[in-house]
């Protein structure tokens, strides 16, 4: 009980006192867990785990789309905007086909989109 609960604090402190490098980290971190939860769940034919999995996949990205300011980064920033867009469409129709087929196809681009942001991160602590 007591170490449940000391998890869960550090968990809860760990999101509050992120910074917004370390909550995008979290953020793409998460898309990859839950796409990949979501394919299983599809494998496994649990489609009530598999709906919820997907679902926090998708408003991962819904909350880098609201956060990505398209005016500051330009064309790459727009480019980028596009490439979350296609996710989100993609785990809208895997969600309602219950698709591994489409999970497999939308997972290697999170996780390339997790490695970019994670690598960038790298090299923004780097250059300070």
């Amino acid at each position: 009980m007591y170490a449940s609960n000391a998890y869960n604090a550090y968990k809860t402190n760990s999101v509050n006192y992120a910074s917004k490098d370390q909550l995008l980290l979290m953020l793409v971190d998460g898309a990859v867990k839950f796409a990949k939860m979501g394919r299983q769940a599809i494998i496994d034919k649990d489609i009530k785990k598999a709906h919820e999995d997907i679902l926090r996949t998708q408003d991962i990205f819904y909350e880098l789309m609201v956060t990505l300011d398209v005016n500051k980064g330009g064309q790459w920033a727009q480019g980028l905007m596009s490439i979350y867009d296609f996710i989100v469409r993609r785990l809208v129709y895997a969600n309602i086909k219950k698709d591994v087929a489409i999970m497999e196809e939308v997972i290697p681009l999170i996780e390339d989109i997790r490695d970019t942001w994670h690598e960038a991160s790298k090299l923004a602590r780097g250059a300070k």
